[in-house]
């Protein structure tokens, strides 16, 4: 298997961690497949497809414009931004795919219509791994934010969270070199959530 790139250096020490207590959890919190008697949104409130040749790659799914899906995709190479449109392979192998919004209110909506859509099974061929959020703002969500997200976070199998980074804002590409550690966590969450079934989720590398 490929190495994990993004793991960040430890200097060796008798108080390192085990590999058991340092492997991201990557265990589905919400529901992992589409649910019967779940309506599907108005069809001008779906997301666009289109057709890609084979579910060879883990794709990024912008939920709205400006949702962060090619910064997620620089972040991560080998995997690809969707342009805000459900990549949808050949049968029988559905392609892997990670919705991302950002933390405000039109973001949120945009993605909580984005996991009806797929929960309603109107969305075929794509297996959707969970949902990014991506910060919108420095600071903390407001209340009424924060419980939106967690509900609406409740729809898809998995969330991270992006914190806001003000390299970014100031037009400096993503890089191992300037993302913070937390940043490094929902990768290697990531990671670990495709190396635990390659044949379902092959290496982008």
């Amino acid at each position: 298997m490929t190495q994990n790139p993004w793991t960040r250096e430890q200097s060796p020490g008798p108080q390192q961690p085990s590999p058991a207590q340092t492997q991201p959890d990557i265990t589905p919190r919400g529901p992992s497949a589409p649910q019967h008697g779940v309506p599907a949104p108005a069809e001008d409130q779906r997301l666009p497809k289109f057709a890609i040749p084979v579910a060879d790659t883990l794709w990024w799914v912008g939920v709205h414009g400006g949702a962060g899906e090619s910064t997620m995709s620089l972040l991560l190479p080998g995997t690809r931004a969707a342009n805000h449109r459900w990549p949808i392979p050949p049968p029988p192998v559905p392609t892997p795919v990670i919705l991302v919004a950002r933390t405000h209110g039109s973001g949120l909506r945009a993605a909580q219509r984005a996991a009806i859509e797929w929960a309603s099974g109107v969305v075929q061929g794509v297996a959707v791994l969970g949902l990014v959020l991506i910060a919108d703002a420095p600071g903390r969500l407001p209340r009424v934010l924060d419980d939106f997200a967690d509900i609406v976070g409740g729809g898809v199998p998995r969330v991270w969270d992006i914190p806001w980074i003000e390299e970014w804002r100031r037009g400096e590409a993503p890089t191992p070199d300037n993302t913070p550690d937390e940043v490094f966590e929902v990768l290697e969450s990531i990671y670990a959530l495709r190396a635990s079934n390659p044949a379902d989720y092959p290496a982008p590398y």
